[in-house]
């Protein structure tokens, strides 16, 4: 009994609000209202999927919402019976698996690269030449690509006059746009990824480092059997969370690139998200429009989940949920 009094005595139930909790609560507010606002608000547009959305003059979006017709599962034939379905879902996720497989190890690479330089300053200089593309937008990233693209004055094309062949009408010619594309996105975004992996190796202890050391280890044992075990983690969660997005393409990268996503490179360079703009700027409907980005939403959730499952029945420790 005493035993169970002093454990009971030792646990301190804390019943009032502490200054702590105060300033971890001003710390989360300005991203709860930003959830909030540009997230769990807009929800309340999926309803626009299910109805025959129509404009009521005088009236606010929501009114418009509320009392138009509903239609049910209508506005999805305009996605799962159209031509180009196959060809768009194909595009979508074909490019974000070679974006999942390429981006991982092209980033733990480099940061694996990075980590084993004995200058700090030529690690710091590399760091941020290669996070440098990451802020910079599609729409600039597309000028460079059409100064060595371009049909009149791109590089390419100048270098091929140059050397008394025909130029290359780069924009009409589909079967280059999947090595474009991959390449492009990579070159933007694997030095972002490769700073979340850098810092993951900076938290490895380096006492493991030390004993491998003293063992005759070498610098590939020590990245084979210490550096990369201790990335798996990481690994496992970014795999998961870009998993969930196999539905989603980036449409910056996708439209701004190819200026518009259409013509010959269509085949190519489409995807979802790509081909529900064109249809906005179309006659289509805005429910049928809506209902394809409802698609993708679903869809990108089982995805997420059933990684997450595969990942917990392999290995329980890596699983984000």
């Amino acid at each position: 009994m005493n035993k169970k009094i002093e454990k009971k005595s030792s646990v301190k139930i804390r019943k009032h609000w502490t200054k702590n909790d105060t300033e971890l609560t001003v710390l989360a507010l300005p991203t709860t209202i930003w959830f909030v606002l540009f997230s769990f608000l807009p929800m309340f547009g999926l309803i626009i999927a299910f109805k025959n959305y129509k404009v009521i003059g005088g009236k606010n979006f929501i009114y418009n919402v509320i009392h138009s017709e509903w239609s049910g599962l209508k506005n999805f034939q305009f996605l799962i019976k159209s031509n180009d379905l196959y060809t768009i879902l194909r595009n979508t996720i074909l490019y974000n698996l070679a974006f999942i497989v390429l981006g991982t190890i092209l980033a733990v690479a480099l940061a694996v690269m990075i980590d084993l330089l004995r200058s700090k300053r030529r690690s710091k200089v590399y760091q941020t030449l290669m996070f440098f593309p990451y802020f910079m937008s599609w729409v600039v990233a597309a000028y460079f690509l059409d100064a060595f693209l371009n049909q009149d004055k791109g590089l390419l094309n100048n270098t091929l006059r140059g050397s008394g062949n025909e130029p290359v009408q780069w924009y009409m010619k589909a079967s280059v746009w999947p090595f474009i594309l991959i390449f492009m996105y990579l070159w933007k975004t694997t030095g972002y990824n490769m700073v979340i992996y850098l810092s993951s190796i900076s938290g490895i202890d380096t006492t493991l480092y030390e004993a491998a050391v003293v063992d005759g280890a070498s610098k590939r044992q020590q990245v084979r059997y210490i550096t990369l075990p201790g990335l798996k983690n990481v690994v496992v969660m970014m795999f998961i969370l870009n998993v969930g997005k196999v539905f989603y393409s980036d449409f910056g990268l996708f439209y701004q690139l190819s200026q518009g996503a259409t013509g010959s490179i269509f085949s190519t360079t489409a995807t979802i998200d790509t081909y529900v703009f064109n249809a906005l700027q179309s006659a289509t409907p805005i429910g049928m429009t809506s209902a394809a980005t409802f698609f993708q939403s679903v869809a990108c959730c089982i995805t997420i989940l059933l990684a997450n499952w595969i990942v917990k029945k392999m290995d329980p420790d890596s699983a984000i949920i």
